[in-house]
């Protein structure tokens, strides 16, 4: 890295040494005495604990600040929710996007392929998005492979994380939907309840621990099938009366699993985009196993039912008046 402009670059035993000023004087805010030698004499900035807490803090709870009212909030960073985040936010970039995670380590199921090995297949057409983020891949006529699906995975999750207008929160837990009476006297999806992840996994072993909200217009939910965590909003939907019964996921059918998630995608109660394998617990839907394209398209084909939902409404602070 070059060093900043108010520096004056030194060389000792050929490596750097940025230096504010000479024969030992105060060092000013863009410069230090550092020096970048693998041979015995590297140093580092100066540093108080203090800051490293107040830097941390303040940019964390800003942001929170920030985003207890946001445009989209999508629930679980695995391939799917990961994919819609990516074409959300790079199609509408004016839109604040904001990806909660119950996982320390967001990617879901798409840090590996089949029964632990590491290729990822992907049918096509859905090869075209992993152009599009510059995923490498050997082509097997009707499909792709990546030699390891972590490179999926950390790629799209690095270009995520790029973007000015998405956020992320991992290991924090939604626990609970936000619905509301909406203008037209239908019960919708308006945001979520959140929760650090260690607190939600002990409500059984601590006195109430009460939680946090967001506000949206619209909630992209694709927290996978059913899990400790996963098919969260299908099951909540179920039990806060807007859903009849589960569909559950059927048996494994590559051919008609992945079309049946992709083409599904939609919002599924006013408010609610469902992605991904929630789907197949929430309409009852084939699992298709370790073949990937069909969580890329879904997650794309879910930025664009939220876009249209947002498009076609009027909204106030974060909630849908008309």
């Amino acid at each position: 890295m070059a060093p900043p402009a108010a520096t004056l670059p030194n060389v000792v035993d050929d490596a750097p040494i940025y230096l504010a000023k000479k024969n030992g004087a105060a060092l000013d805010k863009t410069s230090y005495d550092v020096c970048e030698d693998y041979e015995g004499n590297y140093r580092f900035a100066p540093i108080e604990e203090a800051q490293v807490s107040r830097a941390m803090i303040k940019r964390y709870f800003n942001m929170m600040y920030e985003r207890a009212v946001s445009d989209v909030v999508i629930v679980g960073a695995g391939s799917a929710g990961l994919s819609c985040a990516y074409h959300l936010a790079t199609t509408r970039p004016d839109l604040k996007v904001t990806i909660l995670e119950a996982n320390v380590a967001p990617g879901g199921g798409a840090w590996l392929g089949g029964q632990l090995m590491t290729p990822m297949v992907v049918r096509k057409p859905a090869d075209r998005f992993l152009r599009e983020i510059g995923v490498p891949y050997e082509d097997e006529g009707p499909f792709v492979v990546v030699k390891h699906a972590a490179l999926f995975t950390s790629t799209v999750l690095s270009r995520v994380l790029a973007l000015p207008n998405v956020v992320m929160m991992n290991a924090t837990a939604v626990e609970d939907l936000i619905i509301r009476t909406d203008f037209q006297g239908n019960q919708r999806v308006s945001g979520v309840v959140t929760n650090w992840t260690l607190v939600s996994l002990n409500h059984d072993t601590q006195s109430c621990m009460d939680p946090n909200t967001i506000t949206a217009p619209v909630v992209i939910s694709a927290t996978g099938h059913d899990g400790p965590m996963g098919a969260f909003s299908a099951k909540r939907l179920v039990s806060a009366g807007l859903l009849k019964e589960l569909g559950n996921m059927r048996g494994l059918d590559m051919n008609r699993a992945e079309p049946a998630i992709v083409n599904g995608t939609r919002e599924v109660t006013p408010g609610l985009v469902m992605t991904g394998m929630e789907l197949s617990e929430h309409d009852g839907s084939n699992r298709m196993g370790p073949t990937f394209g069909a969580m890329m398209a879904s997650g794309i084909k879910a930025a664009k039912e939220a876009i249209r939902v947002l498009d076609s409404a009027q909204i106030i602070d974060g909630k849908i008046v008309g």
